[in-house]
């Protein structure tokens, strides 16, 4: 298994790459998906993927159905990240993480999830941010055959190139995820959509 990744700054696209790696055989189970949800643009927080964020079981398991993946999105708040909508493994990591009330627990969850899964430390810090400041991750556990495929829906989707935000990041001043330097507002998220339209 291979675990490709990717961040989008819109959730629709990323919504879109999820769908497409469902069509080339890549089971939902696989497959999460995480969205930041501070304008509150998802508000189905009574959806079976909520319930089961709220006790810590395994999101995974209801995201299959007939309506793929995102038809599991459950509502959870993540120290440092803020409110997300999210499914799949990943999400279960996290909502484990949060039911356990450990402080960061569940943004040290994504992480160390991505990094168990093979992606570089250094990139699932700036997944991780991408998420705080309004982005949606897409992250897939592929078997070999299926991962150059993979891999080139993801790339050739609309994502944000990692290096690219890496490096903007770092301009401002950032090192790394930091799950204490507070959620961003709103308006914070729509200040970084601004500049990236501006761009």
């Amino acid at each position: 298994m291979q675990t490709i990744t990717a961040l989008f700054d819109d959730y629709d696209d990323a919504a879109d790459a999820v769908g497409a790696l469902e069509s080339t055989g890549v089971p939902s189970s696989d497959i999460s998906i995480m969205a930041n949800n501070v304008r509150g643009w998802y508000r189905n927080t009574q959806s079976p993927a909520a319930e089961d964020a709220a006790s810590g079981a395994g999101i995974g398991a209801v995201v299959g159905g007939a309506g793929g993946l995102a038809t599991g999105l459950g509502a959870m708040a993540i120290p440092g990240v803020g409110p997300v909508v999210a499914a799949g493994w990943l999400a279960a990591t996290a909502a484990g993480a949060v039911a356990g009330a450990i402080v960061g627990g569940a943004a040290g969850g994504i992480i160390g999830s991505l990094t168990d899964a093979g992606v570089p430390e250094q990139d699932a810090h700036v997944y991780a941010e991408g998420v705080r400041r309004g982005g949606t991750l897409v992250t897939a556990r592929v078997e070999d055959d299926l991962a150059s495929e993979a891999r080139e829906i993801l790339r050739s989707s609309a994502s944000v190139d990692i290096a690219d935000r890496r490096s903007e990041y770092q301009a401002d001043g950032w090192a790394a995820f930091d799950p204490a330097a507070g959620d961003y507002s709103a308006d914070d998220v729509e200040r970084e959509a601004a500049r990236r339209r501006g761009a």
